[in-house]
């Protein structure tokens, strides 16, 4: 292994290891029954799969079908990624400050607020829209003909994992910022906005939120 790829898999360790700790604001959205888990305990992680207690560094799997991320040991984690309904999460973390996204288009996509992320789902074989709201993650009707445009003006899109990354979108930041992310990154910040909203605005609580995750993120880009 070249001393190049030796720092790639060690940044891509510790990335991991930052993002199991976010998606705990969003487990409450994305945790499989409760009958496949063993009694919680207080500020132990455990297998969302078979119950077994896990450290703050655990993997994540995605549920395809239900894009529900999933907090996994080791065994389950090699078990599920060859799975055909989970996926491993993606381990890449890409700025893309030269993303070129002009006002009318973003109108397009019909988003009501300046903060999204947008991702390629197989099981319906289209790309979806998601911004952050009081209950988490919502869904945005994506028109093709918005994306398709989106798509012909970076063509680095085309390099976007399907399910497994994310395009996150803040265009509440000035400049905005554009990143590829995994897409457990993705739904933690859903998740942390969730957990952070008060009243019908949201409250300074998910302005910190919405700085402090994207502070943790610049440091994470490749």
């Amino acid at each position: 292994m070249s001393a190049t790829n030796g720092r790639r898999s060690l940044q891509g360790a510790i990335a991991a290891r930052r993002r199991s700790r976010l998606v705990t604001g969003l487990r409450g959205a994305a945790r499989a029954p409760a009958d496949a888990r063993a009694p919680s305990e207080p500020g132990i992680e455990h297998c969302d799969l078979c119950g077994l207690a896990i450290p703050e560094d655990h993997r994540h799997l995605i549920h395809l079908a239900q894009r529900r991320i999933v907090c996994a040991c080791e065994a389950c984690w090699g078990m599920r990624s060859g799975d055909g309904d989970y996926r491993p999460v993606g381990n890449r973390t890409l700025a893309l400050p030269a993303l070129e996204l002009p006002d009318e288009l973003w109108a397009s996509f019909q988003i009501p607020i300046g903060l999204a992320f947008f991702m390629h789902s197989t099981v319906t074989d289209c790309v979806v829209a998601m911004y952050p709201s009081p209950a988490g993650a919502t869904e945005s009707e994506l028109h093709f003909e918005s994306w398709s445009r989106m798509c012909e003006l970076n063509p680095v899109l085309a390099e976007l994992e399907p399910d497994i990354e994310g395009l996150i979108v803040n265009r509440l930041a000035d400049p905005p910022v554009y990143t590829i992310a995994p897409i457990d990154r993705c739904y933690a910040l859903t998740g942390a906005i969730k957990a952070s909203w008060e009243g019908i605005s949201g409250g300074p609580g998910v302005e910190r939120a919405v700085r402090g995750f994207f502070e943790r993120l610049a440091v994470e880009v490749s």
